[in-house]
């Protein structure tokens, strides 16, 4: 793996930490305050962080000008499949194999962080990185200082 990759790779597991937050965040309410069961808390959660991990890592990690619907629709392609997979499995090893909630869901964001990861740098973005403003400034700066 280049460097460029290595810091693209750190930026993703950055960025997919703050939306593990965010999708954490969004559980603990929603479990704790609701009364709902597993899978109402884990999916309100999940849409929380995939609006802000698509948005985040496709200006800054990708630094992508790729068409915003095209490449949501791209994400949602993606979570047609992982979401109910997730869903499903989660619910199970909740509610049927009573496993704790907390780690059915850590066990979900490790498995969403790797394949979303994969899917976006091969799927999404392929052939369309670093071509954003941010990219552009950066390639400026380091051509200023060559």
């Amino acid at each position: 793996m280049n460097r460029k990759e290595l810091i693209r790779t750190i930026k993703f597991v950055l960025v997919s930490a703050s939306a593990g937050l965010v999708e954490i965040g969004v559980f603990i309410l929603m479990n704790e305050l609701t009364g709902f069961r597993y899978w109402p808390c884990y999916l309100t959660a999940l849409v929380a962080s995939v609006v802000w991990c698509f948005t985040i890592n496709r200006r800054y990690t990708f630094q992508s000008t790729k068409n915003v619907p095209r490449a949501m629709a791209m994400v949602f392609a993606f979570y047609l499949v992982f979401t109910p997979a997730s869903t499903i499995l989660g619910n199970y090893l909740a509610e049927s194999l009573h496993w704790n909630e907390y780690l059915v869901t850590a066990i979900n964001m490790g498995l969403n962080l790797l394949l979303e990861y994969l899917y976006d740098t091969f799927v999404v973005y392929r052939n369309e990185m670093d071509n954003n403003d941010v990219a552009a400034r950066k390639r400026a700066r380091e051509e200023a200082i060559s």
